[in-house]
């Protein structure tokens, strides 16, 4: 069912391509960089080889930055101006970046590319929930994430060939004209979705009360801290991906097809998510999925003691492809387990659970990420213990594994 809006539509098919390219600069930011790091961190006089990590880890404290700021402020000035807001400041942080004279004005354009590319990727959420709901919403959601997933696949392999041909400045070039295309794009087709009616009013102290209500809801803030626990290792392999597949093992210019094929079982597992979590629900199938991840890391690690804390590379790759697979069934249900006690608060409760999660999540991933040896250790033994941890604080929100009060008439 479509809902009214205060222009008209676009075509689904239109709409739910131009969707996909917003939510997909967060990704093609950050992905299409990762065969560049060493080059970047060279160039501009990086201390450490770790330190290139900070090219991506900036680029979600700018989006824990952004996330709270334009989700609030779409509902204050609608979703289109929010949207065209974030696209100008993300580039402007590219163009930061691509003039950049030392590594701390590129960790500066990072950190504003991150806060600019927040308003596509959270406004687009609220732009289709304005204009859809119910079975159409779901569907147009599921063939935008459908190509959204793609990203992650392709961009490396993107970032490699544009290296080869004009360096690293050229990938930041690159992605400054994939989103000029989107703002002309969107600034040409996409009318307003949030009539004046339906605004709500912007202020800090609004932000302030959604915070102290989810540190005060003991559910949003346990799968809070547990979404926090399954984002800090995966950020820790995103920074030191490069370095464990062309340094650790060697392969080349073969890293964006491995990291392709992870990213692979990442984005099966959310599609697949869909389908599982109507016959078992989200807190079981998010149990299951956190102590698989935990079972299956602790097994790791002992095998990468085994092996001197370099596994052969198809041990190492069937590791990763289950615990990406399980990461994969854990991001949405336990986002969607933070939201629940928080619907009447939705808009700003989204952004500052999201928020909270990277403002966390990144310190502590980056701690693991630079703590990157050329061994396996640092990166398994953190899915191990934040495997642990999401157990743990999935169990304290959700008041022990029993079936909670007042929610025996359905799955959660």
């Amino acid at each position: 069912m479509r809902r009214p809006g205060t222009g008209p539509a676009l075509r689904s098919g239109e709409f739910v391509a131009l969707i996909a390219l917003l939510m997909s600069l967060v990704a093609l930011s950050i992905d299409a960089m990762l065969p560049a790091l060493q080059e970047i961190g060279h160039d501009l006089g990086a201390t450490r080889p770790n330190d290139a990590q900070f090219v991506i880890t900036a680029v979600f404290v700018g989006i824990g930055i952004g996330q709270i700021l334009f989700g609030p402020l779409s509902d204050r000035i609608g979703r289109r101006r929010a949207i065209l807001a974030g696209l100008v400041v993300f580039m402007a942080g590219c163009l930061v970046s691509i003039l950049a004279p030392t590594f701390g004005a590129m960790i500066a354009g990072r950190v504003v590319q991150g806060i600019g590319v927040a308003a596509p990727r959270i406004v687009t959420v609220a732009m289709v929930r304005d204009q859809y709901e119910g079975r159409r919403m779901a569907r147009l959601m599921s063939f935008a994430m459908s190509v959204f997933i793609l990203v992650p696949i392709v961009a490396p392999a993107l970032g490699q060939a544009v290296l080869w041909v004009g360096g690293w400045r050229a990938i930041f070039a690159t992605i400054l004209a994939v989103a000029m295309v989107a703002l002309t794009w969107f600034g040409a087709r996409q009318p307003e979705t949030l009539p004046a009616a339906r605004r709500r009013p912007f202020s800090p102290g609004i932000i302030g009360k959604a915070v102290l209500e989810v540190l005060r809801t003991r559910a949003a803030l346990g799968y809070t801290l547990a979404t926090t626990c399954v984002f800090a290792p995966f950020l820790a392999y995103l920074s030191s991906s490069r370095q464990i597949f062309q340094e650790a093992y060697q392969t080349g210019a073969l890293f964006p097809l491995w990291f392709g094929v992870l990213s692979l079982s990442f984005g099966c597992a959310s599609l697949l998510n869909g389908r599982l979590v109507m016959k078992h629900g989200m807190r079981r199938l998010a149990r299951a999925a956190a102590a698989s991840l935990t079972l299956v890391s602790v097994a790791a690690v002992a095998l990468a003691f085994a092996f001197a804390g370099l596994p052969p590379f198809w041990l190492l790759m069937s590791y990763l492809l289950l615990a990406f697979f399980f990461v994969g069934l854990l991001f949405g249900n336990l986002n969607a387990l933070a939201m629940r006690p928080l619907g009447h608060i939705a808009g700003v409760g989204a952004a500052v659970v999201a928020s909270l999660t990277t403002f966390l999540g990144v310190p502590l991933g980056a701690m693991v990420g630079q703590s990157f040896d050329g061994t396996m250790y640092s990166l398994i033994g953190a899915f191990a213990v934040f495997g642990a941890g999401t157990v743990g604080a999935m169990w304290w929100g959700g008041g022990g594994w029993g079936r909670r009060r007042g929610c025996s008439g359905g799955r959660m």
